[in-house]
């Protein structure tokens, strides 16, 4: 369980409290500070899926515990940008970004429990949402609501998230609806 990819996983989990309370400082540079931390602690993501695979330290504790974190940090930053951000422009793709995490882990639970776990099993396009959802996020929180030009591309960037978000929802949904549309009878 105490292996390098497992102990990064836990880092960004415990940097989490951290990026926040450096983002609610009074400090000039805050903004950019809780920034950073949320870029390292995403960019551990990669690090450690790629430290996992390429020497096979892969558990079934950082399987589970890996898309735990990455969901913990992208709701707690929503959380607080939908703070600073409090208009429906914002809430939207909010609401369509954390929905999408509820659906897809109730659906891998579902699916997991049938024996189905395979057929909605990480695919780029979840990688490609997660990667935009990161950088869309770290922007908007390095973005002072005074600076329109990054707090603009922040909101682009969180509308092609969400559009991501969708379409890897729908990707999943698709890749599950044998099992889903089935009447029981063909349950393992």
């Amino acid at each position: 369980m105490w292996n390098l990819p497992n102990i990064l996983t836990l880092l960004r989990i415990a940097l989490i409290p951290v990026f926040i309370a450096v983002y609610y400082t009074s400090w000039e540079w805050h903004n950019l500070v809780a920034a950073a931390i949320f870029g390292a602690a995403a960019a551990t993501d990669w690090v450690d899926g790629y430290i996992a695979r390429k020497y096979n330290k892969v558990t079934p504790f950082g399987a589970f515990l890996d898309p735990v974190a990455d969901k913990l940090i992208v709701v707690a930053a929503m959380i607080m940008l939908l703070e600073v951000h409090a208009t429906p422009w914002f809430a939207i793709p909010s609401i369509i970004i954390i929905g999408r995490e509820i659906v897809i882990s109730a659906l891998r639970e579902w699916m997991a429990a049938m024996g189905y776990h395979s057929a909605v099993a990480v695919a780029m396009i979840g990688k490609i949402k997660t990667w935009v959802q990161m950088v869309a996020i770290a922007v908007l929180l390095a973005a002072k609501p005074e600076n329109e030009l990054l707090t603009m591309i922040g909101f682009v960037a969180i509308y092609i998230a969400a559009a991501l978000t969708l379409w890897s929802m729908f990707y999943y949904l698709r890749a599950a609806w044998p099992q889903l549309s089935t009447t029981g009878d063909n349950n393992p």
